[in-house]
C-alpha cells in the first residue's frame, strides 16, 4: 500500500487513480473552508447531508485524512451509526405504525446518542462512535472508541439538517408506498413530528453545513443499488440484503423528505455541490 495517505484511500476505497484528481479540485478545497471555520468554532460540527449513494462516507473518509495534514483532528458521525435496533423499531411499529420497523424516517435514529456524543467532544472526554451493521440491520455491540480532543465531527446523513414540512404538504402521498401503506398519513405526520422535536435539537448543533445535491430521485434509487451491489459483494451471505423489488420499495421511505431536501436546504447550505450521475461533483462552490 503506497505511503501516500491519499492514494492508499484511493486504493483502499476501491476508487480509480483518476479518483486523485477529484479530491485535488473539490474535497482540498472544502478541506481548506473546514480548516478556516475550525479556527472559529472548537470543536466544529460540519453537517454533510446527501441522498443515498451520493458520496458523503467517501467525502468524510478524505476529510479526514487532508484535515490530518493540517494538524487538524476529524472523526465522523454518519447518522446512520444512530438507528435503533430491529427490537426497538418494531416496538415503534406496534405502537405508532408498521412503517416504523423499517429503518430510515426521522423516529428511527436515536438523536439523542448524537447529541450525548457531541458533548463529550465539547467537553473533551473520550467516547465511543456507535457503528450500525446494514447487512445484519444491528447496531454492532462495540463501536469506535475515541480518545483525545477532536477538531471536527463531520455529521454526515441523507436527512443531516432536514427540516419538518407543512402540513398541508403531507396530505397528498408521494409515491405506492404512502398510498397503500399509510393512506390516513399517520406514519408520515410522526416522523415529520420527530423533525420538529429531537432531530431539531441535533441538527441545531451544526456550524458549517455541506450538500452533495443529486439531480432527482432518481438518483437516489440508482446509487443505492450500487451500494447494494457492493454489500453483496463483501456480504453475499448476508441476511438483510434486497433484491431489486424490495430495493424499489424501501427507498420510497425516503423518497419524500428526500424531495423536501433537493428543494429547502440549496437555500440553507454553506457549500453546495451539484452531484453528477458518476458520482462525481459538477462545480466547486463559490468561496471555497
Amino acid at each position: 500500500m503506497s505511503s501516500d495517505p491519499i492514494e492508499a484511500l484511493i486504493e483502499a476505497q476501491g476508487l480509480p487513480a483518476s479518483y486523485r484528481n477529484v479530491v485535488e479540485t473539490f474535497w482540498q478545497p472544502l478541506a481548506n473552508g473546514i480548516a478556516r471555520e475550525a479556527t472559529k468554532h472548537r470543536p466544529l460540527i460540519v453537517g454533510i447531508n446527501g441522498g443515498q449513494g451520493s458520496g458523503k462516507s467517501t467525502l468524510c473518509a478524505f476529510l479526514e485524512v487532508l484535515l490530518a495534514k493540517r494538524g487538524v483532528r476529524a472523526v465522523t458521525l454518519s447518522i446512520d451509526d444512530l438507528y435503533l435496533g430491529k427490537a426497538e423499531r418494531e416496538a415503534l411499529a406496534k405502537e405508532v405504525h408498521p412503517l416504523f420497523a423499517t429503518r430510515g424516517v426521522p423516529g428511527t435514529h436515536s438523536p439523542a446518542l448524537g447529541l450525548a456524543i457531541i458533548e463529550q467532544i465539547c467537553a473533551g472526554r473520550a467516547f465511543e462512535l456507535p457503528r450500525f451493521d446494514k447487512a445484519t440491520d444491528e447496531r454492532r455491540p462495540q463501536g469506535e472508541r475515541i480518545s483525545g480532543p477532536v477538531d471536527i465531527l463531520l455529521l454526515e446523513g441523507w436527512c443531516v439538517a432536514c427540516r419538518p414540512q407543512a402540513d398541508e404538504e403531507l396530505l397528498e402521498p408521494v409515491n405506492d408506498l404512502e398510498r397503500d401503506e399509510d393512506p390516513e398519513g399517520i406514519w408520515r405526520a410522526v416522523a415529520n413530528l420527530w423533525l420538529s422535536g429531537e432531530y431539531r435539537k441535533l441538527f441545531d448543533q451544526i456550524d458549517m453545513l455541506v450538500m452533495l445535491k443529486v439531480p432527482e430521485f432518481d438518483a437516489v434509487l440508482a446509487n443505492r443499488r450500487k451500494q447494494e451491489e457492493k454489500l453483496r459483494a463483501s456480504q453475499p451471505d448476508a441476511p438483510e440484503l434486497m433484491d431489486d423489488a424490495a430495493l424499489k420499495r424501501f427507498c420510497q421511505h425516503y423518497e419524500r423528505l428526500t424531495l423536501h431536501m433537493l428543494e429547502d436546504l440549496p437555500r440553507r447550505a454553506d457549500v453546495l455541490f451539484e452531484i453528477g450521475p458518476d458520482q462525481v461533483p459538477k462545480n466547486l462552490p463559490d468561496g471555497l
